[in-house]
């Protein structure tokens, strides 16, 4: 299972801090989370997979 790569924080001159919304790091934080949850999923199911190979 191929794991995608985590979100790239904004580079130092992409945020204009003057408030917009959503900010360029609103969206990183966004895509980081689902990152981290897909990243929580697999991990779980990568690990039900090998305790079900290992009770048969």
């Amino acid at each position: 299972m191929s794991n995608p790569e985590r979100p790239t924080p904004p580079g130092d001159y992409e945020c204009c801090e003057s408030g917009c919304e959503p900010c360029v790091w609103d969206t990183y934080y966004a895509e980081l989370n689902a990152w981290q949850a897909k990243q929580a999923a697999t991990t779980q199911t990568e690990e039900s997979a090998s305790n079900d190979e290992t009770r048969s």
